[in-house]
This record gives structure tokens, sequence and C-alpha cells, in this order.
């Protein structure tokens, strides 16, 4: 069965940066499995997959557009770090959910100092151009259950209805 949207598909994959540097991958555990063009997956990947099959490998190249965006300087701001009492544990790295004009964001603080935090609402691999090497396990088609919840059952497993 080649994969088409709401597919089940279950796939391994590696994702490297455009120098080579791995990011992410899914072989030393558990593979990755999806309903196809639900959103899951970024639009290149998810693009990349139509029409492949179980046993299929392939490498494909997604450029930041098609990923995680461009990077917007503007989404890096400085604040007070009195704005931020009662947040338990302030250092670099920590994320935060912010109230933004286009609703709620994360932001990562990527910067403290005496007086001031420094966050980045930018997705970390925003401005990335990717690479992925896949390797497609399963396809089948998903269930009815699948479709209404928006995520794969297990063989024989129901969600209670989530």
């Amino acid at each position: 069965m080649k994969i088409s949207n709401n597919s089940v598909v279950i796939m391994h994959y590696a994702v490297s940066d455009s120098e080579g540097t791995l990011i992410d991958s899914s072989y030393d555990h558990k593979p990755m499995a999806i309903i196809q063009s639900t959103g899951y997956l970024i639009p290149g990947l998810e693009n990349a997959l139509l029409d492949h099959q179980a046993g299929d490998k392939f490498e494909v190249a997604v450029e930041c557009k098609q990923a995680y965006g461009e990077r917007h300087d503007e989404y890096v701001q400085t604040v007070p770090k009195e704005l931020l009492q009662g947040v338990e544990e302030l250092v670099v790295g920590t994320q935060l959910r912010a109230s933004t004009d286009d609703g709620e964001q994360t932001v990562i603080v990527i910067d403290i100092n005496d007086k001031e935090v420094t966050v980045d609402g930018n997705h970390p691999l925003s401005g990335l151009d990717l690479s992925f090497e896949v390797e497609i396990l399963e396809v089948r088609e998903a269930t009815e259950e699948e479709l209404a919840h928006g995520h794969i059952h297990a063989e024989g497993e129901s969600c209670g209805g989530h």
C-alpha cells in the first residue's frame, strides 16, 4: 500500500542540519507512528512521504520554509526580570508560555542578567535547512476511531475516546 492522505505510517527517521550534524533520530528507540496529512510532521517531510510504501528507504532535503520557517529577529525580546517573578527556576534554556498579540506562545530563555531576561519565540530549528533519512516500516489505512481521535492506536487498544 502506498502512503496517501489518512494512511497510518510507521517509520524510522534521522534528521540532520545542513552541515550534517545529527539533530534527532528514532533508530535507537521506537519508530514514529503518524497519520499522514494531519499536520503532525513538518510540511516538507509530510509531502515527501506521499506515494512511498513499506520497505522504502530514502533521503529528503527540506528547506527551512517547509520545515520550521525562517528566523524572525522580532521574536527575540528582552524584558525586565521582575516580570518573571514567580518563575521557579529561571535559567538559560527554560521554556515559558508568553501572552502575545497572536495568543499564547512558547518562548525560550536565551540570556539572563541582573535586571533583564532575553527570550526567543522562534522554534529552535527555525532558519535551518534539514536533511532526513527515512525508512518506511509499515503503511496501513487508519481506522475510523484513529481518524476521529487524530492519533494512532496500538493494535487492540483504545484510548478511551481521547
